[in-house]
């Protein structure tokens, strides 16, 4: 867990939430999807509903094209499936957004209880733990945001820089091609400057939904690991507890307070799955088609030498794997850091406490049985061997893809 950087102790409350903040108030911000408070000023809200409603028109100005090529225009195919995966794409960034907006107070919350987190916590060694974790979140926050920028953007450019070759009657012309599909009755490719424009356009929507889906997965990240920090601090709180056994008055209300910090960290991570779940549904059933299709390009194309495109379909492909394990991990490290608090209540010397306050832990204990988990839609809990069963079911589909076009 531990990046190997001296951790940095003497740093403010409010500069540690700052910091352990800070990627996501950049990537939300840029889609104007950073939650409102009563201190946010007029022009400010003006300006994120602006950002939201240009945002949802390039997300829209992709999308209702492309289905209507789909059903309306494209007879092949195996064209319309090249299509399906940008839209299906598309379709995931822009449920995300909403999400994100609709949950914008729950985020709000859960970051009021991070800022709240940091300044309660006073002790130097709690801080370190704390700050360890805050960079763990940052750094798997900032590498979603390069795999998936660098996927599925590089693709987009690539595929729209490269030219090929279009028929007017019988001349033929050399075009720019969409990375998602448009219909050509709605904007006509093969023409200057229609075809340019709507390559920008669609390559402007395809950072905002890379943005929109970073933003959730880093989310998940921050808030994750500042609950894996948080059950960490109180494992250091119960290994101590016996060191002032001599004091009893200062043991029961140590215990005292071990028992309201332990429950206000389950309601910290309740708050972040009632947030999460239904982003984490999206992107488990988004990810495991996207994987089934990114596969059956990178297949096909190969074999009809089109391999400049199938290695950057390969490389979207890592950064799919790369998100849906991203939530998988948050959830397992979550699992099994919350089981370790009753392990830990119970390895303790508590035959050296008084007989009463012993039994204080057997509270902790029984509630830390019940199992922390991360779900997507309140159906499937988010671990590692979901992962796998991810993966496996994504092949399972290219296979029975590949037998039916075949």
């Amino acid at each position: 867990m531990d990046t190997g950087e001296p951790v940095k102790s003497a740093v403010s409350p409010r500069d540690a939430s700052d910091y352990s903040l800070q990627l996501n108030r950049w990537f939300l911000k840029s889609v104007g999807a950073w939650p409102k408070s009563a201190a946010t000023t007029i022009g400010e809200r003006v300006r994120s509903t602006i950002q939201i409603v240009i945002c949802y028109s390039l997300i829209a100005f992709a999308v209702v094209p492309c289905i209507l090529n789909i059903l309306f225009e494209e007879s092949d195919v195996h064209m319309k499936l090249k299509a399906v995966g940008p839209l299906s794409h598309w379709c995931m960034g822009g449920m995300n957004y909403f999400s994100l907006l609709f949950r914008s107070r729950e985020i709000r919350r859960c970051m009021q209880h991070m800022k709240t987190d940091w300044r309660t916590v006073t002790e130097l060694e709690d801080r370190r733990v704390m700050l360890r974790y805050a960079r763990f979140g940052r750094f798997v926050a900032g590498l979603c945001a390069v795999f998936m920028h660098s996927g599925v953007f590089s693709h987009s450019l690539l595929q729209g820089i490269t030219p090929t070759i279009a028929y007017i009657g019988n001349e033929s012309m050399t075009v720019h091609v969409l990375p998602c599909p448009s219909y050509s009755k709605f904007v006509d490719i093969r023409y200057s400057p229609e075809g340019e424009i709507a390559l920008v356009l669609q390559l402007v929507s395809s950072i905002v939904v890379n943005s929109v889906t970073v933003s959730a997965c880093s989310l998940a990240a921050v808030f994750a690991m500042h609950a894996c920090g948080q059950l960490n601090v109180l494992m250091r709180w119960l290994d101590s507890l016996v060191d002032h056994r001599n004091q009893l008055d200062t043991v029961q209300r140590r215990l005292a307070i071990i028992v309201e910090h332990h429950l206000r960290i389950l309601s910290f991570v309740a708050r972040m799955e009632a947030l999460l779940n239904q982003i984490c549904f999206v992107e488990l059933l988004g990810c495991t088609f996207n994987l089934c299709m990114l596969g059956y390009y990178t297949i096909t194309g190969w074999n009809v030498i089109e391999k400049q495109t199938s290695i950057a379909y390969m490389i979207i492909y890592m950064s799919m794997t790369f998100n849906i394990f991203i939530f998988c991990y948050i959830g397992e490290i979550l699992t099994e850091q919350s089981k370790q608090i009753g392990e830990t209540a119970y390895m303790t010397k508590w035959y050296r406490l008084p007989h009463k306050t012993a039994l204080g832990l057997i509270l902790i204990i029984s509630r830390s049985s019940m199992v922390i988990k991360l779900t997507a839609g309140k159906l499937v809990h988010l671990s590692i061997a979901t992962f796998g069963d991810v993966m496996k079911t994504s092949m399972i589909y290219l296979n029975m893809l590949r037998t039916m076009t075949t």
